[in-house]
């Protein structure tokens, strides 16, 4: 089983968001995490492609609004999240 964490660049990020760089990414690791744990439970052959989108949406569902329209997700790692599941790590 893989344990997704979502760490943020933070050069990427502005003022106020550097500011919250660590509460941001637990809240989007958090997210992340329990979607993942959704999609194994639910999983049924989807391929990777479609799992990795899944991840994507539940994720941001699990998010305050303002959160997820601004996170830009890294789809390596969705795709690598995403892997485990199809795989049934």
């Amino acid at each position: 089983m893989i344990d997704p964490h979502v760490s943020l660049d933070a050069r990427s990020l502005g003022p106020t968001e550097q500011k919250l760089q660590g509460p941001l990414e637990d809240q989007l690791t958090s997210a992340l995490k329990a979607a993942s744990d959704k999609i194994r439970h639910r999983y049924a052959g989807e391929p990777v492609d479609e799992v990795a989108a899944q991840l994507a949406d539940e994720t941001r569902a699990g998010l305050h609004p303002d959160i997820a329209a601004g996170w830009q997700p890294e789809y390596p790692q969705l795709y690598e999240v995403a892997r485990a599941i199809v795989n049934g790590r």
